[in-house]
């Protein structure tokens, strides 16, 4: 049992959208991710994902809104909820997230961005 510095993590890697898992809590993961862009709409039918954002201004999309993020907030999008995060003019934005060790990246969707393992660091 350490601290974890979430600055020092988010510096050992540049990859966006790709996830590094930070720590385990029982059948949860505690990630981190860098993101630039748009990624890709996607929803999980068994688990809910919590999203801090870090550094910048997260734009959860919606089928029927988007929900503006800013740096020190957090948003939880539902189980089966459709969504697809995205940031505006070229912002990387770092995010913590929180989700159980069962849930997929991009859900039932395969894409370009799809990861499938989470390097641990």
């Amino acid at each position: 049992m350490k601290a974890i510095n979430i600055k020092e993590k988010h510096k050992l890697f540049s990859k966006q959208w790709h996830p590094h898992r930070i720590a385990t809590v029982d059948n949860m993961q505690v990630i981190l991710a860098k993101i630039k862009g748009e990624f890709v709409w996607h929803s999980h039918d068994d688990e809910d994902e919590l999203f801090q954002v870090l550094k910048g201004t997260l734009y959860m999309q919606f089928r029927d809104r988007t929900e503006i993020v800013k740096e020190g907030e957090i948003i939880v999008v539902p189980k089966g909820v459709e969504h697809n995060p995205s940031t505006k003019n070229d912002e990387e934005v770092h995010l913590l997230l929180f989700e159980k060790l069962s849930t997929a990246h991009t859900g039932n969707v395969k894409a370009e961005r799809t990861q499938t393992e989470y390097p641990d660091i």
